[in-house]
């Protein structure tokens, strides 16, 4: 397998909403570039991305996928990434290790939700950019709308180097700016590219967007500005460099026509990106931790320094086991290399090293600074980890993966399966970091959280097909608070046992007052004169803090409450702490009863972004959840709406959203506060209480 240099690297990952073609153009470079030797399809199901049972089977990808070609002796990694907004922990892990993001937009619909939201990362990641208007062979396609759009809402940046002859049903030419020609492109699958002459009627069009491509350029430097005014142009040279210089200084973002169904654009694509897209050695030094020094260290694309690798993504196959995708940002990597996780501070030997398209791997001896690769069977690395050489510990920054907007509850269907269901739930985190699992001891349930319910869905499959468990997913309990409203001054119980022998005897008083939201449990000791022995004390004070933590209305945790323990007795032989524990419980109850009581609810801030026409209805939803509108903003045709909304309204609230806005919506919350619940709402959670506790009794 051939080894490439980094100046002869590129690495871009393919963005973009749902739908919008990102598998198709990769199966197309793959075929252009002669990788495959056909075009595959997402609807047959043969592409080489999408291999996955679960891929196949919905037609859309789920998982990110490495791929590469080579292109006039340049190799291009290619990392596909899912559009559908459940797998977002996918796209930002492919463009943590990218240094161009490709967007791709469809040229009727334009501007998604989903490529807004990949704008944004593009944004986070600082990356350069390139611009694919692809399905311009639609009767309805807007080629030169969308490029509007695109500088509006995407980057003023935006720049025409490809524009379709004849969009529509037709399309088949695309006029190159550059080339100052036009190509015309045969049937689907004929690789057959002709160049022509520009139609008379559009080579003015062509010479103005080649004059604004011109001028976009000089203007990152005062130079080149100078050379521009002085000759009225610039020559090729300095046009490629100067491409390149603003595309990572993001002020240039290429604009191309394509059509990935019928073979249009491509080529025009590729030749741009091997020429101009930067390389590994052109981008900035990444930001690395030395973690023996604890400094800073800027780490360059050097073949000749020390070997470090971070791991992107990881993937548990069968018959395989882990394979971890990973970069190599300095030196070189092969197999027998021992190396330091850096994380965990234990030691790797590399096996193979491999690179891939899809699930076709080709070992290859070595990689150098700035390729992509993969590795099987690493002892304990996972996804965010950082492997270099032991003397010099480097640590590059994790991704940071979105928070969870939806939770289930895991319910095994077979008893003894739990401990292997954990373990098969932790492979899932370590392949995909964005889906989080944890056990809550005080809900008393497994709780999964993702970014959506097709994402939970897709977990509890993997489950059954992969590990051969069968779990239930259900809503999960809301952890409500107890608390009280109302002051108690005195509130007495006497704990008093006698069954022959050594009985049990303890006696307390409480004053009980509520405390601010959030303040907690304050416990004070006012005895006077001994009439609770000093060594009781803890146990009332442990009576009281279990009782809490069983709660009295609804079996949940009672918080915020002042406990005055300030009068009692004792027994001399039949008293002990166990009998002040009991009494201490008890009283509690009694007090808590008569003081108010009330149920809180937890309260998420939500964050929802929605187009204009689906405001009204988004809202309404929103109001009909209890929820309270805190305010509005606009951004571009899309409205961001905030509010506060009970968690208890918010189940499957991701899928509501969807179905509200025709999959355009989207939304993020994190929790705000707690706040009292409704009383016919408590009643209700209270009477479901008891009747359960009656049930299991």
């Amino acid at each position: 397998m051939k080894e490439f240099s980094p100046d002869a690297i590129r690495n871009i990952t393919l963005i973009g909403h749902g739908g919008s073609g990102k598998t198709t153009l990769s199966e197309l470079m793959l075929y252009t570039a002669g990788e495959t030797n056909r075009i595959g399809s997402v609807l047959e199901g043969n592409t080489v991305s999408d291999y996955t049972a679960n891929e196949i089977e919905r037609q859309f990808s789920i998982s990110l996928s490495l791929l590469h070609i080579e292109h006039d002796n340049t190799k291009i990694n290619i990392i596909d990434t899912p559009g559908y907004s459940d797998f977002v922990g996918d796209v930002k892990a492919g463009m943590k290790v990218c240094d161009t993001a490709v967007m791709l937009l469809k040229a009727v619909e334009g501007i998604e939700v989903g490529s807004e939201n990949a704008g944004h990362y593009v944004d986070e990641f600082n990356l350069a950019s390139a611009i694919v208007i692809n399905k311009c062979d639609n009767e309805h396609s807007r080629f030169d709308e969308v490029v509007d759009l695109a500088k509006e809402r995407l980057t003023n940046g935006a720049i025409i180097v490809t524009f379709p002859a004849n969009q529509g049903l037709g399309f088949n030419t695309v006029v190159d700016v550059l080339k100052m020609k036009a190509c015309k492109y045969g049937e689907p699958g004929s690789r057959s590219v002709t160049e022509i002459e520009i139609p008379d009627d559009l080579v003015s069009k062509a010479e103005a967007l080649r004059t604004e491509l011109i001028e976009k350029v000089a203007e990152l430097d005062e130079n080149l500005m100078n050379t521009y005014f002085e000759n009225g142009t610039l020559t090729d040279e300095e046009l490629s460099n100067g491409i390149t210089a603003s595309m990572i200084k993001r002020s240039f973002t290429p604009v191309f026509a394509v059509s990935a169904d019928k073979a249009v654009g491509v080529n025009n694509f590729l030749d741009f990106v091997v020429k101009y897209f930067p390389s590994p050695l052109n981008c900035s030094s990444i930001g690395a931790m030395n973690k023996d020094t604890n400094t800073e260290v800027n780490l360059r694309c050097d073949t000749s320094g020390d070997p470090v690798m971070f791991i992107f993504k990881t993937i548990s196959e069968q018959h395989v086991g882990e394979l971890s995708l990973f970069r190599v940002y300095s030196g070189k990597v092969g197999a027998g290399l021992d190396l330091l996780n850096v994380n965990n501070g234990k030691s790797e030997r590399l096996s193979q090293i491999s690179v891939l398209n899809g699930r076709t791997r080709k070992e290859i001896t070595n990689l150098f600074a700035g390729d992509i690769g993969a590795v099987v069977k690493l002892k304990d690395t996972h996804t965010n980890n950082t492997l270099s050489p032991k003397s010099k510990p480097l640590l590059i920054k994790p991704i940071e993966f979105p928070d969870p907007i939806i939770r289930g509850a895991i319910v095994p269907k077979a008893k003894g399966d739990e401990d292997k269901i954990s373990a098969c739930l932790h492979t899932l985190h370590e392949e995909d970091p964005s889906f989080n699992v944890k056990f809550d001891p005080e809900l008393s349930q497994t709780i999964i959280s993702g970014q959506g319910e097709l994402h939970l869905a897709l977990a509890v499959k993997r489950l059954k097909e992969r590990y051969k468990v069968e779990v239930d997913l259900v809503e999960p309990r809301i952890p409500y608070r107890e608390t009280i409203k109302g002051r108690v001054e005195d509130v007495e119980y006497k704990h008093k046992k006698q069954s022959g022998g050594r009985g049990q005897f303890g006696h307390v008083h409480f004053k009980m007052e509520p405390q601010s939201r959030g303040v907690g449990f304050e416990f004070v000791d006012a005895i006077v004169g001994g009439v609770v022995p000093g060594r009781f004390i803890p146990a009332v004070e442990k009576g009281i803090i279990d009782t809490m933590g069983r709660g009295v209305l609804s079996g949940n945790q009672v918080v915020d409450v002042k406990v005055t323990l300030h009068f009692g007795s004792y027994h001399d032989v039949d008293s002990d702490e166990m009998s002040f524990k009991l009494a201490a419980s008890q009283c509690f109850k009694k007090g808590f009863l008569e003081a108010k009581p009330c149920l809180l609810e937890p309260i998420y801030e939500v964050e929802v972004k929605v187009p204009d026409e689906c405001m009204g209805d988004v809202m309404g939803d929103i109001s009909s959840r209890r929820g309270k509108i805190l305010g509005m903003d606009s951004d571009g045709h899309f409205q961001i709406i905030k509010a506060n909304v009970p968690l208890s309204e918010l189940y499957k609230y991701s899928s509501t959203l969807r179905s509200l806005t025709a999959g355009r919506g989207a939304h993020k919350r994190k929790f705000a506060y707690y706040e009292e619940v409704p009383k016919e709402i408590e009643n209700k959670i209270v009477e479901e209480y008891k009747k359960a506790r009656a049930e299991g009794a």
